[in-house]
């Protein structure tokens, strides 16, 4: 029966800017082969200098979160520049004096790294380093430590292809053994403890010579991120986007965007849903060259200065670097006819209506997978010449234009506005 023991470290001092780890844990543990030491992030942050003076925490959070993924009143869950997502970005003030923050180490696996190899000199020993930090989850209560950094370690183990005793292929079975080892250390460990250091023996298979790729190996990327923005930030953070990146965007993408568009309430249940997807550079020229003279003329009958009308169509230049155009339209055969020009005005709100809703459908979906995008109004006030240059069906009415991209900066932050003047109460 294999056997794991588990001892926290006691004793250890008080650790500041510039403390050689190596040289105090090792004073009080006798490492063997195969040992994993255990680190909490707070010790390495302050020997590595990472304590802020921070009256104002918010600020320390913003400074180290990349991306918001949910906030809820103050509570902030934030990607850091590692790719973690966790509470407040890992800004932490446990353990601390008031007024101070720690920050998480610039490079966890790099710090394990380093650690491995000090106490490899001091003791010749053959060991692995985890540096741990704490995580909340979706879905369950309780917080638990996770590896942050890590060095001479097997990270995760692939069980995918083998087979389990009853002959079942296994297709799923990524065992994160960084995480395992970083959460049952905490078992002796804790926040009230003051023991920050854990050795686990036992593990020696899971023990490499080389560092090993770390714990960014185990960051998920944003392409398999299903969950990349809370439910809420997927609507708020969404933004029109004008800058877009040369980068394509994926065809699977835009003909699952276009699925979450058709999900949109409908008059009569009827599907009055119709999309043109433009991606080629001739189709895009031709199209945005008719589009821009049927403007201009427009523009010249409402008695405009060339000054003015130039302005107008440069605003349209976006829509020239956007990788993909689609140009959403209604079908409007489900419509029903009545005798006065009431009902029948009713009648096209509804469906258009319909058609606004699958846009921002379409729209929010692009969001949460990270795309950007812009909505204008343009192909309405030109149908005609949208229809003729694309050749569209004679019952496709376009209702508008988006672009499509990658973005190739940050949007500025959206201006707030006071919900109350937006509603009454009645």
């Amino acid at each position: 029966m294999e056997k794991i023991s588990i001892f926290g470290i006691e004793g250890l001092p008080e650790f500041t800017e510039g403390d050689d780890l190596a040289f105090h844990i090792n004073a009080k543990c006798e490492f063997q082969d195969g040992d994993v030491l255990v680190v909490t992030s707070k010790i390495v942050s302050k020997s590595e200098g990472r304590i802020l003076a921070a009256p104002d925490r918010t600020s320390a959070i913003r400074s180290e979160t990349v991306r918001v993924v949910a906030q809820r009143g103050e509570t902030v869950i934030s990607q850091t520049r590692h790719g973690f997502i966790m509470a407040a970005a890992g800004v932490d003030a446990s353990n601390l004096p008031l007024g101070q923050v720690a920050l998480l180490p610039l490079d966890p696996d790099a710090s394990a790294r380093n650690l491995r190899t000090a106490i490899a000199q001091l003791t010749g020993k053959r060991i692995a380093v985890l540096i741990t930090d704490t995580f909340g989850r979706p879905w369950r209560e309780g917080l638990i430590d996770q590896a942050i950094g890590c060095a001479g370690l097997t990270e995760v183990t692939d069980h995918r292809g083998t087979h389990d005793r009853f002959g079942n292929e296994l297709f799923a079975s990524i065992t994160a053994i960084a995480d395992e080892i970083a959460s049952a250390s905490e078992l002796v460990r804790s926040k009230l403890s003051n023991i920050p250091v854990a050795l686990i023996r036992g593990l020696d298979r899971f023990v490499t010579e080389q560092d090993g790729p770390g714990v960014a190996s185990l960051v998920r990327n944003s392409n398999s991120d299903w969950f990349r923005l809370g439910h809420r930030e997927t609507i708020t953070s969404r933004r029109t986007i004008r800058n877009f990146a040369t980068k394509p965007v994926d065809d699977l993408l835009i003909q699952e965007a276009i699925s979450a568009a058709i999900t949109a309430p409908a008059p009569h249940h009827s599907s009055p849903w119709r999309f043109a997807i433009v991606k080629s550079e001739t189709a895009r020229r031709d199209l945005l060259q008719a589009m821009t003279s049927a403007w201009i003329e427009d523009l010249k009958g409402d008695g405009l200065s060339q000054k003015s009308i130039d302005l107008r169509v440069k605003r349209g230049d976006f829509l020239y670097t956007a990788p993909v155009l689609i140009i959403p339209c209604l079908v409007r055969s489900a419509k029903h006819e009545y005798s006065d020009a009431l009902r029948n005005s009713a009648e096209d709100a509804m469906f258009l209506l319909s058609g606004g809703a699958a846009i921002e459908n379409l729209l929010l979906f692009l969001n949460a997978e990270g795309i950007g995008s812009a909505w204008v109004s343009a192909a309405l006030f030109c149908a005609p010449v949208v229809k003729s240059v694309l050749g569209l069906p004679d019952d496709w009415d376009p209702i508008g234009t988006i672009a499509v991209g990658h973005t190739s900066s940050e949007p500025t932050p959206r201006a707030s506005k006071d919900v109350h003047d937006f509603f009454r109460q009645y």
